[in-house]
């Protein structure tokens, strides 16, 4: 019984993963995409609405992600000098001109 106890605290004190939405920006590289992820703020003064977009370089294991799919991404261990994060699903697909 206490072994799941200890089982269910230590899930519990494991920090969710972050996952963020964005668009692929560019696939030129091998199982490796940039996606734009936007996000919107209000100014503090002017109430204005500003969007500020960061782009992220994710690992995608099978290639599949083009240019403009909007795609799920999930924080991971680090794979290389700036790829921290990995594919997780294309939510929708891109149109391919």
């Amino acid at each position: 019984m206490s072994d799941n106890v200890t089982a269910e605290a230590t899930s519990a004190a494991r920090p969710q993963k972050v996952e963020k939405v964005g668009r692929v920006v560019s696939d030129k590289m091998e199982k490796t995409v940039v996606v734009s992820v936007d996000s919107v703020r209000r100014h503090p003064l002017y109430h204005k609405r500003i969007t500020r977009s960061k782009k992220f370089i994710a690992h995608d294991e099978s290639n599949a992600c083009k240019p403009g799919d909007l795609v799920r991404i999930e924080e991971t261990r680090p794979m290389s000098k700036r790829k921290r994060w990995i594919v997780r699903e294309i939510v929708e697909q891109g149109i391919q001109i």
